[in-house]
């Protein structure tokens, strides 16, 4: 019960202190929009951003499944831990912030008459998100390990969380940074255990893959 129960705050922490990028893109294109347009285009992006979460780490889960791809799964997560890192010490959760802030606001950002349309926002939105989405795809399919229950359940209460409470959320990963390293912490461990399982797992190790001797030691 309380591997499950640390599993799930693992996914959480991890989806939350990486989802920094998405919410300065969607600040960003939505505080360029009229003040009216604003919260359509926020509400928007970040129910975008959810939905390819959840797909793409469904998928993410059976392709970790495959001999080999856990290997590489844990040097791509590697560098997730690489990009977070960059983005902590970038102060990327304080930009954020600002800029869904400025677009809450109706007397910040862009206030003159519609420059662009509501449509080509969301477009610009989509598309970031669909970039963006590695990195939390890669770290909740690696802390689930498989067990879709526990990444769509996982992933459900990170989302709403963001969607409705995300300008808090940055407000709080600014005001305490030791959350945005702890978050950095777990996914380090979370990588390093993937790199371990993707040389050594019977079924799913490299080792296993090449017919060598490998297999987790100590394991029948």
């Amino acid at each position: 019960m309380f591997d499950l129960f640390a599993d799930y705050f693992k996914i959480i922490v991890a989806d939350i202190v990486l989802s920094g990028d998405n919410a300065l893109i969607i600040g960003m294109a939505a505080a360029g929009l009229a003040p009216e347009l604003r919260k359509k285009a926020i509400l928007f992006g970040m129910v975008v951003a959810a939905v390819l979460r959840v797909i793409f780490a469904l998928v993410a889960t059976k392709l970790l499944g495959i001999p080999g791809l856990l290997l590489v799964g844990s040097l791509l997560l590697f560098w997730v831990c690489w990009k977070l890192y960059q983005e902590i010490r970038d102060n990327v959760d304080r930009e954020a912030e600002e800029a869904l802030e400025a677009a809450g606001n109706p007397g910040e950002g862009y206030t003159g008459p519609p420059r662009r349309s509501l449509g080509s926002a969301l477009w610009t939105i989509t598309l970031a998100d669909v970039s963006m989405s590695i990195d939390n795809v890669l770290a909740v399919a690696a802390i689930a390990d498989g067990d879709s229950t526990k990444l769509v359940v996982g992933l459900a209460i990170a989302i709403i969380a963001m969607a409705c409470f995300a300008t808090m959320i940055m407000k709080l990963l600014t005001r305490y940074p030791w959350i945005s390293w702890l978050g950095l912490v777990v996914l380090v461990y979370v990588s390093a255990e993937m790199l371990y399982k993707g040389i050594f797992d019977p079924q799913r190790g490299i080792l296993a893959y090449l017919g060598g001797t490998g297999g987790i030691p100590g394991a029948s």
